[in-house]
Parts: structure tokens; sequence; C-alpha cells
């Protein structure tokens, strides 16, 4: 069983390689870099879902045998969805994470603008009142001066 899904996958990868460029190096690191996150990401959510399996007894030496035949066919199968299943949670948490980010410096933003426009209001007010004020302590102190005069 194990040499039939090792024949059937052998063509993909050259098929693959014959009609794609092949990667740069950057590249290359960068997709070893995602699986080596992916894969255990992936681990961890595939664990929760094994554990209920591998609990079940082994009915007899036969289904023992069978089982251990069939792991390296599971193994295969299992890497290659944990990596999807990682690269998917890691997939969300990036766009999860970008979300957030935009929302609280989009707040900041609304935030800062409101500090500005109101600094700038009280600022306004207060040079009003000191002109005003300036403005009435001439006019008392020209009273004075007129009435001194007078």
């Amino acid at each position: 069983m194990a040499a039939k899904s090792s024949k059937a996958s052998s063509p993909k990868p050259k098929a693959e390689a014959k009609s794609a460029p092949a990667p740069s190096r950057v590249e290359q690191v960068r997709s070893a870099a995602g699986r080596a996150v992916d894969l255990p990401i992936g681990a961890v959510l595939e664990v929760s879902d094994r554990v209920a399996d591998l609990v079940e007894p082994f009915s007899g030496r036969s289904a023992a045998e069978k089982q251990l035949k069939s792991y390296g066919t599971q193994l295969r199968r299992t890497v290659k969805r944990t990596e999807r299943r990682g690269a998917t949670a890691r997939r969300k948490a990036t766009t999860e994470a970008r979300k957030t980010r935009n929302r609280v410096e989009r707040e900041a933003r609304k935030r800062q603008r409101t500090v500005e426009t109101t600094l700038k209001r009280n600022r306004t007010e207060v040079e009003q009142r000191v002109r005003k004020a300036i403005d009435e302590q001439a006019s008392r102190a020209q009273d004075l001066v007129d009435q001194l005069r007078a």
C-alpha cells in the first residue's frame, strides 16, 4: 500500500517542476520557515483530534499489525493535513492581528484628532478671553487717565 502511494505522489512533483519556474532562495527559505511554523500549530490541532482514536484498545494481534502497517501512510497524510491546518491557523491569526492593528490605529487617529480639535478650540477661547481682559484693563486705565486730567 505504501509503494502505491509513493508512486502516485512521484509524478506530481515532476509535473510541477516542469510547469513552474524554480523557486528563488528567498522563496525556499520562506516556505521552509512557514512549514516550520505551520507544523507545530497543526500538530497541536491534530493531537486533540487524535486522542480519542489512540485510546481505543486493539482487538487482537491482526488488528494491531494492520494498524502498524497503515501508520506510514497515515503519518504522511497527517503531516500534510497538519501543515495545511497550521497554515490556515497562521493566516487567520495574521489577518486578525492586522485587523486589530488597523482598528487600534484608526481609533488612535480619531482620538488624536479629537484632542487636537479640543486643544485648538480651548486655545482660541483663552486667547479671546485674554484679549478681552487686556482691552477691558486698557479701557479702565484710559478712563482713570481721563478722570485725572479732568
